[in-house]
């Protein structure tokens, strides 16, 4: 079975005028890299910098994009789950970043590590979201200080997917590194061959970055690990209220990125991602759940494919407060777009709410059915020959049925049964007690979580892993909290 072809949103020609404008900016306007180690990179490498001002030349980053690879693999701890990652890959993630969960009873509840292991734990059960990512929601009871090391511990044990890495400096990027070093047996030469984490570094708009991301990103160009670079322009607010503009905009930023790596590490893996969307003109807030967005996230996979590099972009993304009828035609267009138009790597793929302000567990329920939609849909059409089945056809002939074919039962796995979708009828509904799909989602979650079952660990490397959990939150703040059970 193969995937259906990527959808184009640009016409090859506006391609090319979208890369010239962004080798524009970057040549003429220049971006800003706010981290002395990464200054001094650029200035070894011959590139003109003014103060914390980098000045790339056409030539160079034509170059630089040339050594970044097409394609590259992220391994999981379960050999099973490796991902691969090029065009097209549709690599599904979980929330990101969001601070509140918001209830089915439109409570707004501050996150906690708990909530964090629900949606590690969830995300391990699910058959269409097939990476953890990172950062899935605040863990707002742990101290900044540790905060990293406890989010890593969390998708190490709770799920044995790929995962990404930590990105609050060059500290926490280090420890990551170390922590995957352990679980699995690789010394840093190993791990440099290795790439296992993806990890989400974001530029400030318009053109800079910040220590924080810069520090990370280094780290992990060194260990050979992909960044994941990405621009968030809210077009009318932080970038200009043209799209045009704002998309070349956005590629002049991640590409700078891009650069840096490269000259740090040519060839380690890179994925230049999109969270663009419009600045909501009457409230001045970002819109995520829009035509818009899904514009920029599928513009952005089709650069990426000029470029020759895999890129990042949409998810189940709305703007709504509620897991409601907003909330799932915006999701349905945000995931559906990059599907079809060959994003090789999606964050936000299940839960997120209100522009990335909160976690729903129902919401993550529907993303999931939402996601089995899309993989679906991207499967196409088996036209292995034994699908072909003119014999029955032959057999019924006309004015009969299938009911009773082998073929109706042994094929039963051309059609993709929901997760949570009524195909009953009325009465069913109403004896049922009339449930929404909210609530039918919360008592899959919930249940879910009642059956979960950890993945099984080496006992010798957890312990190696727990005793260096242990030092490193006792170096930094006296002490090491146990993880969330």
């Amino acid at each position: 079975m193969t995937r259906i072809p990527c959808f184009d949103v640009l016409t090859p020609e506006q391609v090319e005028r979208i890369d010239k404008e962004t080798m524009r900016i970057l040549t003429e306007v220049g971006c800003d890299f706010e981290y002395e180690p990464a200054l001094e990179v650029f200035r070894k490498a011959g590139v003109r910098v003014e103060g914390s001002r980098v000045f790339l030349t056409e030539d160079f980053i034509r170059a630089r994009i040339e050594e970044a690879p097409s394609e590259f693999t992220l391994k999981a701890r379960n050999e099973a789950k490796s991902t691969p990652c090029h065009d097209g890959s549709f690599i599904l993630t979980p929330s990101y970043g969001p601070p509140f969960v918001y209830t089915i009873d439109g409570e707004c509840l501050t996150t906690t590590s708990e909530d964090y292991n629900n949606v590690i734990k969830l995300t391990h059960m699910s058959e269409n979201i097939n990476h953890t990512g990172h950062n899935v929601v605040e863990m707002q009871d742990y101290p900044d200080e540790i905060r990293h090391l406890k989010m890593i511990e969390s998708h190490i044990k709770y799920s044995d997917l790929p995962f990404m890495g930590a990105t609050h400096g060059e500290l926490c990027a280090q420890d990551t590194v170390d922590m995957c070093k352990i679980i699995f047996g690789l010394d840093d030469d190993g791990i440099k061959k290795t790439p296992i984490l993806n990890s989400l570094i974001n530029s400030i708009t318009p053109l800079k970055y910040d220590e924080r991301m810069l520090g990370s990103m280094m780290v992990y160009a060194e260990y050979g690990q992909s960044n994941m670079i990405s621009s968030l322009v809210m077009s009318g607010s932080t970038g200009p209220i043209s799209m045009v503009e704002t998309l070349a905009l956005q590629m002049a930023e991640v590409i700078a990125g891009l650069c840096l790596t490269q000259i740090i590490n040519p060839g380690s893996p890179v994925i230049l991602g999109s969270t663009s969307g419009p600045a909501d003109m009457a409230t001045m807030a970002l819109s995520i759940g829009n035509a818009e967005e899904a514009l920029y996230a599928g513009a952005t996979a089709q650069m990426g494919r000029f470029y020759g590099v895999p890129t990042r972009g949409g998810g189940g993304l709305n703007d709504s407060i509620a897991p409601d009828a907003q909330a799932g035609w915006e999701s349905m267009l945000t995931l559906l777009n990059p599907a079809v138009t060959g994003t090789a790597f999606v964050l936000h793929a299940a839960g997120i709410m209100h522009y990335y302000n909160a976690f729903s567990y129902e919401k993550f329920i529907i993303d999931d059915e939402i996601a089995g939609l899309c993989n679906k849909y991207i499967a196409g059409y088996n036209f292995d020959e034994d699908r072909f089945l003119f014999d029955d056809v032959e057999e019924v002939g006309p004015g009969g049925h299938f009911l009773y074919q082998d073929s109706t039962l042994d094929f039963g796995m051309d059609h993709r049964r929901p997760l949570i979708s009524n195909r009953g009828t009325i009465e069913a509904w109403v004896d049922a007690g009339k449930r929404t799909a909210a609530q039918v989602a919360k008592e899959r979650w919930e249940k879910q979580l009642a059956e979960y079952e950890r993945p099984e660990m080496d006992s010798a490397v957890e312990k190696e892993l727990n005793d260096f959990i242990t030092k490193r939150c006792n170096d930094l703040i006296g002490e090491c909290p146990a993880l969330y059970e």
